[in-house]
């Protein structure tokens, strides 16, 4: 067995597939320490700057005095407690949605309701760039599985109009993670009556991040309060903290706390992640600046890349892909651009088709005027070697 899995590195490297750890010294932020260097982060989720202001620290300390560290069990045993239930009273505000339910992260959210909703009576309609968790979630839930060209909703209306399917679940990402482009959510939902279909969004690049005060996609498209969508959302990106949670009528909810078994079978969150979660949001709600602020960031990035003659592949929103194609050239560019006190990571087969590598940049609203300087003035050096 040792052997084989040496041979299987050996492959990975010489594809230039062999992945490995960088350590980020001290906190998140627009700048970090790597290996001794102060160097500006360019490849973070943290969007809004939200993992670690003082008002959220403060929040998350608070609730380790009041609560304690761990929740000691699963929300069915004895881990539901006031943190849980107070985050899923504000997330359901926040998304003008019905009800929330919490999970632990978003590919545990996906996995739980993917796999209580789709079985094998149910045809799923996947875009086929969707995230890993759906990929696999679609995989344990037994169920038939279409998937149809990114973001055409032609193709996903033959698939569905050829289905004879007793349930039918459309599901897509809101924002494409490696692509930074936003799924067609108004065409997608026209379709769900026609087909009677059901919808899930997983909103993780958009929560906080679309949307004039930040409450996703369906704000963005202003299609909030449609029945037959379900929105997955986390916690961990632009509200800087961990977790994730389902918005949905109350009835889904039901199912899910009795179904979903990356529910019913995980310790709960510890309250301190809920508590700063929720002061997260109320950030968000009393101030959309920061949402602003990440926007002209984004606008001047993608511009900036742009006029120095990269290819951001389209990019809608503050993920904007650098293509490079070439596993080993991307990486070579993410080591050279740390050379230049920038850091953005690499990104290859298979988290992006093949001959896509990409190095994935990432902007927040903490960035400053000359965080974005150096960034574009290292991708520029880049260039000229």
């Amino acid at each position: 067995m040792r052997e084989e899995i040496l041979e299987e590195i050996s492959r990975l490297t010489a594809l230039g597939l062999k992945r490995t750890l960088r350590l980020v010294e001290g906190p998140q932020g627009p700048r970090v320490t790597m290996d001794g260097q102060e160097v500006v982060l360019m490849c973070s989720n943290d969007y809004l700057g939200l993992a670690n202001p003082p008002l959220v620290k403060e929040a998350a300390i608070k609730a380790i005095e009041k609560w304690g560290t761990g929740a000691g069990a699963s929300r069915l045993v004895s881990g539901n407690m006031e943190a849980h239930h107070i985050l899923e009273e504000r997330i359901k505000e926040f998304k003008a949605a019905p009800s929330a339910l919490l999970f632990n992260s978003g590919y545990n959210a996906n996995m739980g309701l993917i796999t209580a909703l789709a079985d094998r009576s149910t045809e799923v309609f996947s875009d086929r760039l969707n995230h890993a968790s759906i990929v696999d979630a679609c995989v344990l839930s037994r169920a038939r599985v279409k998937r149809y060209p990114n973001r055409d909703t032609n193709a996903l209306e033959k698939l569905l109009k050829a289905s004879a399917a007793k349930k039918k679940l459309i599901i897509t990402d809101s924002v494409f993670s490696m692509d930074g482009t936003i799924a067609p959510l108004p065409d997608i939902i026209s379709l769900l009556e026609r087909h009677g279909a059901m919808l899930v969004i997983d909103d993780a690049h958009a929560t906080g991040v679309l949307g004039e005060s930040g409450r996703g996609s369906l704000e963005h498209f202003r299609m909030e309060g449609h029945p037959s969508v379900i929105q997955m959302g986390t916690l961990g990106k632009a509200l800087g903290s961990f977790g994730a949670f389902v918005t949905t009528e109350q009835e889904v909810i039901d199912l899910l706390i009795s179904r979903a078994r990356a529910f019913v079978y995980t310790t709960a969150l510890p309250p301190s992640v809920c508590a700063a979660a929720t002061k997260a949001i109320d950030i968000i709600d009393k101030d959309h600046g920061l949402i602003r602020k990440l926007w002209e960031n984004t606008s001047t990035i993608t511009q900036g890349l742009k006029e120095a003659g990269f290819d951001t592949m389209g990019s809608e929103t503050p993920i904007i892909p650098v293509k490079i194609g070439d596993n080993h050239k991307v990486m070579d560019a993410s080591r050279r651009l740390l050379e230049h006190g920038v850091f953005v990571q690499g990104i290859r087969p298979p988290t992006v088709p093949n001959g896509t590598s990409r190095l994935r940049v990432t902007v927040t609203a903490a960035h400053t005027g000359e965080d974005l300087k150096k960034a574009l003035a290292a991708f520029r050096g880049i260039i000229n070697g």
